[in-house]
């Protein structure tokens, strides 16, 4: 008798999803940047990741990158993994990722944004040992309207939240944003 395997099953449901998720960003949104990244991650964190996949399409969640005029960005400090990040976090079942993202910004930095449209979208694949999935992060575009952070994170990940005009050190995915950033403003 052939047993089947649960953990592969959670995968190809995860690409399936992912998919479609996929093509209904690209049919809305024109992406400014694409990019393909990989993490080799242990099984007990794959099932978190193409758990998380299998119900919204996306393993990180949604979330934005705001910028005022002058070109300063605005980045959270997520003391889980001791970077400065874009503000952002899992997608709510039912919720647009546009909507997740806009939620998560006000809750790790309190400020008001109007959306312009899909900055990046990265396809994460993932893996671990035999098993591989993907899922997409996109990263929506948005001029601030207030300018004051206010951290409020109900998950108590984000302890402060800060304009920057150059990017820290310790910024995840700093050459991507440095990238969108010199396209956006041609400096």
């Amino acid at each position: 008798m052939t047993t089947v395997d649960e953990l592969w099953f959670r995968a190809s449901e995860a690409n399936q999803q992912a998919e479609q998720a996929y093509h209904r960003l690209t049919e809305r949104y024109d992406p400014d940047l694409e990019f393909e990244r990989g993490r080799h991650v242990s099984r007990r964190r794959f099932r978190t990741l193409v758990d998380r996949v299998a119900g919204t399409g996306a393993p990180y969640g949604a979330h934005t990158i705001v910028y005022r005029p002058d070109a300063s960005l605005l980045l959270v400090r997520h003391e889980g993994i001791d970077m400065w990040v874009l503000p952002g976090g899992e997608v709510e079942p039912d919720e647009e990722f546009r909507e997740a993202a806009r939620r998560e910004l006000s809750e790790e930095a309190g400020v008001e944004a109007s959306y312009d449209g899909l900055a990046v979208l990265t396809r994460v694949g993932i893996e671990c040992a035999q098993y591989t999935a993907w899922g997409v992060l996109p990263v929506f575009a948005a001029r601030a309207e207030t300018t004051e952070p206010t951290v409020s994170d109900p998950d108590g990940e984000i302890s402060e939240a800060a304009w920057f005009d150059t990017l820290p050190e310790d910024t995840r995915d700093r050459a991507d944003l440095l990238t969108w950033r010199e396209r956006r403003f041609e400096t």
